[in-house]
C-alpha cells in the first residue's frame, strides 16, 4: 500500500484519471431511477482517493475549469443575447427573478445558521446543482483580502457542503417541479389538460397534420408505387397529386417517375397515368397505406436509386428568424423539404406549426440533394459535419476573457471583479453569439463541446475532491448534519416562490411555467421529470431561454455570494 501511495504522489496524473474514470462509471449507475450524477460521483471518488494525501499542482484545475466555462458560454451565447430582445424578454426577466430568489434564500438560510463563506458557497452550489459556481467562487476567494490560511480553510469546506446538499438539490428540484408544482397550479389533471390545449393551439394551422410535426424522430422514407387506382383514369399533374394528398392532411412529394420504361425527374409538364411508377417521399407512417388509392408498392432499385440528403442548417437569415415553422414551410424554397428536428442550444424543442424559429436554431432538414441545396442557403448556414475545432478561437477567447475578468473595481475597501472565471464565461457568450451571426468561423463541434464541458468541469472537481480529501471528514463534523435541512430549504423555497410568481405575475401557462422554473435553475433532470409527468415536450419551450440566462447568472452568482458573504 505504501508503494501504491508513493506512486500516486509522485505521479498525480494516475489518481486524477482514476478518479475521472471511476466517477463517470458510478455516475451512470441508477437505482429506481435515481443517480448521483457524474459531478457528485467524481467528487466523492476524489475525496476517497484524496485520503492518500496526494498533492496536485494548482494550475491544472484552473486550466480545465476555464475551458469548461468558455464552452458553456459558447453553447448558450446565441440564446442568451437573442433572448434580451423581442418575445423572450418575459422569460429573461423571470429567470433573473428566480436567480435572485435563489441567491437571497440561500444566503439568508446560511446567514441564520452562521455559516462562513466556504460553507455558504458549498450550500449554494449543491442545493442549486450549479457545480460551476464552486470554481467561480473559489477564484474570487483570493481577491477579498483574506489570508491564504483562511482561504484554504474555506476552500476545504466548500466540497463538503456541496456533496451533502447536492442530493436533495437534484432529487428535490425534480420532485417539486414535477409533482408539487402541478398540484399548486390546479392539479395534475388540470395541468395536463391545459398542456394538451396548448399543444393543440401550437399545432393548429394548415400544416397541423404535416408528418414533419411528429414528436418522434422517425426517418423520412422514399417508396415506389405502380399507379393503378381509378383516380388516375384522368392524367394527373404532380401538383394535382400533391394537392390531393395535402387535402387529406399528408404532406408528401412526388420525387421521381418512370413512364414507358424511362426514369424521369419531375417537372410541371409531366402527367401521371395508370401504369406509371412514382416515388413518394415523406414520413414513413404516412406513406404506408397509400396503396389503397395509388396502387401496389414496387421494389425497384433503379427507380429508388437517387441521392437523398439530411443536413443540419443553422438559422442565420433575418428573413427566417422570427417566423413560425408553418410560415417557413409555406415558402417556395421549402418544396420537398421536411424539418426533422429543431435544436435550440442543447435542447430539442417540439416541431409544431406555431413554433417560432430563432437565430442560432439548428434545423435538421431532409430532402433530395437538389432540394436541400436550394433550401439551405435560404435558411442560413449549412453546418456540414466536421471534427475540426477552431482552437484559435478557443485559445484567444479564453485569454481575452481572463484579461477582462482581471479588471478590478473597488467599492470602498472591497475589490470587485469578474475574476478569470467570470471573464472566460463572458468571452464564451460573446464568441458563441458571434459564431451564430457569422458561422464561417469559430466552429466547435458538438463532440468537442461535450469534452470541454464534461472533462473540463469534472477534472476541476476531481482536483477539488482529491486535495480536500484529507480534511473532508473533519469538515463534515465541523459543519454538522443540520446542513441537510439548510440545503433543502435553499432548494425548495425559491422553486415554490418561482412557481407562484410565474403563474400570478408572469401569467405563464402551467407547462411553460414549470419549464421556465427548470431552465432558470439549469436542472435538466427536472425538465425530464416534468415532461414525463405531463406526457408532453411543451415544457422545453420555457426551458431554452431561461436556461441560457440561468446558466450564466448562477455561475456569476458564485462570485457575488463570496463578496456579500465575506
Amino acid at each position: 500500500m505504501d508503494w501504491l501511495i508513493q506512486i500516486c504522489r509522485d505521479n498525480p496524473a494516475i489518481p486524477l484519471f482514476f478518479t475521472i474514470g471511476l466517477g463517470f462509471y458510478i455516475g451512470r449507475l441508477k437505482f429506481k431511477g435515481f443517480s448521483l450524477g457524474t459531478v457528485t460521483s467524481v467528487l466523492l471518488v476524489g475525496v476517497i482517493v484524496g485520503q492518500m494525501n496526494i498533492p496536485i499542482p494548482g494550475p491544472i484545475k484552473n486550466v480545465f475549469f476555464l475551458l469548461f466555462l468558455f464552452a458553456i458560454g459558447y453553447s448558450v451565447g446565441p440564446q442568451f443575447f437573442r433572448s434580451l430582445k423581442g418575445s423572450g424578454l418575459k422569460q429573461v426577466l423571470f429567470a433573473v427573478v428566480e436567480c435572485l430568489l435563489v441567491l437571497i434564500c440561500t444566503w439568508g438560510a446560511c446567514k441564520i445558521m452562521g455559516y462562513d463563506v466556504g460553507e455558504t458557497l458549498g450550500v449554494f452550489a449543491g442545493s442549486q446543482t450549479i457545480s460551476a459556481a464552486i470554481g467561480a467562487g473559489i477564484d474570487s476567494l483570493g481577491s477579498i483580502g483574506a489570508s491564504p490560511e483562511k482561504v484554504k480553510e474555506w476552500s476545504n469546506l466548500i466540497p463538503v457542503a456541496y456533496a451533502v446538499t447536492y442530493i436533495f438539490g437534484t432529487i428535490g428540484s425534480a420532485w417539486i417541479l414535477s409533482w408539487v408544482g402541478p398540484k399548486m397550479l390546479g392539479g395534475i389533471d388540470k395541468v395536463k389538460a391545459d398542456t394538451k390545449a396548448l399543444e393543440k393551439e401550437m399545432n393548429s394551422g394548415d400544416l397541423a397534420l404535416d408528418p414533419a410535426f411528429v414528436n418522434a424522430n422517425r426517418p423520412v422514407a422514399f417508396r415506389a408505387y405502380k399507379v393503378s387506382d381509378d383516380f388516375f383514369s384522368t392524367s394527373r399533374s404532380i401538383s394535382e397529386i400533391e394537392k390531393y394528398l395535402a387535402d387529406q392532411g399528408k404532406r408528401l412529394f412526388v420525387e421521381r417517375v418512370r413512364q414507358n420504361g424511362e426514369v424521369k425527374e419531375i417537372s410541371d409538364e409531366i402527367k401521371i397515368s395508370k401504369g406509371d411508377e412514382i416515388v413518394l417521399s415523406g414520413r414513413r407512417e404516412f406513406i404506408i397505406g397509400d396503396e389503397q388509392w395509388i396502387g401496389p408498392e414496387v421494389n425497384d432499385a433503379e427507380l429508388l436509386n437517387f441521392p437523398a440528403e439530411q443536413i443540419d442548417v443553422m438559422v442565420t437569415k433575418k428573413s427566417v428568424s422570427g417566423l413560425t415553422v408553418e410560415e417557413v414551410r409555406s415558402r417556395k424554397f421549402m418544396y420537398g423539404i421536411t424539418i426533422k428536428q429543431i435544436k435550440r442550444g442543447t435542447v430539442t424543442i417540439p416541431v409544431y406549426p406555431k413554433t417560432v424559429l430563432q437565430g442560432g436554431d439548428l434545423l435538421t432538414i431532409v430532402g433530395l440533394e437538389r432540394e436541400v441545396k436550394e433550401a439551405a442557403p435560404q435558411l442560413g448556414y449549412s453546418d456540414k459535419p466536421s471534427t475540426a475545432t477552431d482552437m484559435i478561437l478557443v485559445g484567444m477567447g479564453i485569454v481575452i476573457g481572463c484579461l477582462v475578468g482581471l479588471i478590478t473595481i473597488h467599492a470602498g475597501n472591497v475589490p470587485i471583479s469578474l475574476s478569470t472565471s467570470g471573464g472566460a464565461l463572458i468571452a464564451g457568450l460573446v464568441f458563441g453569439w458571434l459564431r451564430s451571426k457569422h458561422p464561417t468561423f469559430g466552429r466547435i463541434p458538438p463532440a468537442a463541446l461535450w469534452v470541454f464541458n464534461n472533462v473540463g468541469l469534472n477534472m476541476f472537481i476531481a482536483v477539488i475532491g482529491i486535495t480536500s480529501g484529507p480534511t473532508f471528514i473533519s469538515g463534515l463534523k465541523q459543519i454538522g448534519w443540520p446542513i441537510l435541512i439548510v440545503g433543502a430549504v435553499a432548494t425548495t423555497l425559491p422553486l415554490i416562490l418561482s412557481i407562484i410568481i410565474g403563474a400570478k405575475i408572469f401569467k405563464f401557462r402551467p407547462a411553460i411555467n414549470l419549464g421556465c422554473c427548470a431552465g432558470s435553475r439549469t436542472t435538466t433532470a427536472a425538465l425530464g421529470a416534468i415532461q414525463d409527468a405531463l406526457g408532453s415536450t411543451v415544457p422545453a419551450m420555457g426551458y431554452t431561454v431561461t436556461y441560457a440566462i440561468g446558466n450564466t447568472l448562477l455561475i456569476l452568482m458564485g462570485v457575488a455570494l463570496v463578496l456579500i458573504s465575506a
